[in-house]
């Protein structure tokens, strides 16, 4: 049975992305921009625009990862500058605050952005100029791997969309003895896209059939039509990959239809305020796959770090944030202030204490080898329903 094995991955970047190449190697050469007594890094996220609300979440526990560590006294007597821009949600923007953080800046690594195509678009200017940079949370199998080939300064700290895919489809046909499926996926998101594939291939693979699939967009606020085709499917599981904004609507939306069917998701469900969107008794019989519970005993000393510290609990966002802000702490701890050493040390990270459990990293895609969880949720109240340890 396959949980949490490594990819061999294979996928092939399409489009243009812009090299500022004209920057190379102006952010090797050492300690990075301000004083004798910093190390300078950046943080590139969506801190406005459609993304903003992820881009924030997860810059706040970068944020915290570092403000941890200069407490403490900081790396061999030097504190940890963080430099924030904001790619304003958008692919050009992400390259441009890339661009000025790694010329003006003199950063010696950056973390994020938080979305896909916006870590893709930055990691040509990144790699021209030796500059590592982690993506929190974007889970496409292109970000860290193009054309077969690794991308060399290009980490993450999220597990990958097949990986999400596969529990999911293997969680339908095994646990929950579905037969048949639909699929109701966001077109405009690459995201959806790429996580309603691999199910289908997946499930298929188990035995079962995708009887339909259906298609809305990000925002859209009515989902009745295609919500009615989808009830009329009578299928045994809905499979919903897309962000919480969205699910929560089309969760209430089908439980007013009559639609009774098991609902499944993926990381994006992860927010609190799905139950505030969809309702408490709407979201009885769904589950989704994440990155940690918040009832696990090892998280707690983020979650209560991250209270504190903001006055709200985190949400997967924040966490995952907080763990590529640990990864880089590490690599600092272990590399200096040296981009090239930096990068070294991501690379071999081993058994490594982050706020979502602990991670290594595989040295030959760059995506951590970490647990995965499903769980359930019942009256608002989010429960383990499994956890899937990562195989080494």
């Amino acid at each position: 049975m396959f949980f949490g094995k490594k990819f061999k991955l294979m996928s092939v970047l399409t489009g243009g992305l812009l090299a500022c190449s004209m920057f190379a190697g102006c952010g090797g050469d050492g300690a990075g921009g301000g004083n004798a007594d910093e190390i300078v890094v950046g943080s590139n996220f969506e801190l406005t625009g459609n993304h903003a609300q992820y881009g924030t979440n997860a810059n706040n526990g970068l944020k915290l990862a570092i403000k941890e560590i200069n407490d403490a006294g900081g790396v061999n007597g030097k504190k940890i500058k963080l430099v924030e821009a904001d790619s304003k949600s958008e692919t050009a923007e992400s390259v441009n605050a890339a661009t000025k953080l790694i010329s003006d800046d003199k950063v010696v690594a950056i973390v994020g952005p938080a979305v896909t195509a916006n870590v893709i678009a930055e990691s040509q200017v990144a790699t021209d100029n030796n500059i590592p940079i982690i993506g929190p949370c974007a889970t496409n199998p292109d970000v860290t791997v193009e054309g077969g080939n690794l991308k060399k300064f290009v980490f993450r700290s999220c597990f990958i969309d097949p990986q999400q895919s596969e529990v999911m489809a293997q969680f339908a046909a095994k646990d929950l003895n579905a037969k048949t499926a639909v699929l109701y996926l966001d077109s405009s998101s690459d995201y959806s896209k790429s996580l309603g594939k691999i199910f289908k291939e997946k499930f298929e693979e188990d035995g079962g059939k995708v009887v339909m699939e259906e298609a809305f967009l990000a925002k859209d606020q009515d989902f009745k039509a295609a919500l009615t085709k989808i009830k009329n499917a009578n299928a045994d599981v809905i499979f919903v990959p897309a962000y919480y904004e969205e699910v929560g609507k089309i969760v209430k939306q089908a439980r007013e239809l009559g639609i009774n069917s098991t609902i499944l998701g993926t990381d994006g469900w992860d927010d609190t305020k799905v139950v505030d969107i969809a309702g408490k008794d709407a979201l009885n019989n769904t589950f989704f796959c994440t990155h940690y519970f918040e009832g696990d005993e090892e998280v707690q000393d983020f979650i209560n770090a991250y209270k504190k510290e903001y006055n709200t609990a985190p949400n997967v966002f924040a966490a995952l944030g907080y763990d590529a802000g640990k990864m880089l702490v590490d690599a600092i701890q272990r590399g200096g202030d040296d981009p090239q050493k930096i990068r070294d040390a991501i690379e071999s990270i081993k058994d490594l204490k982050v706020g979502t459990g602990v991670i290594t990293m595989d040295a030959m895609t760059h995506n951590p080898i970490k647990g995965i969880v499903v769980l359930a949720t019942q009256d608002g109240e989010r429960s383990l329903r499994t956890k899937i340890a990562p195989e080494k």
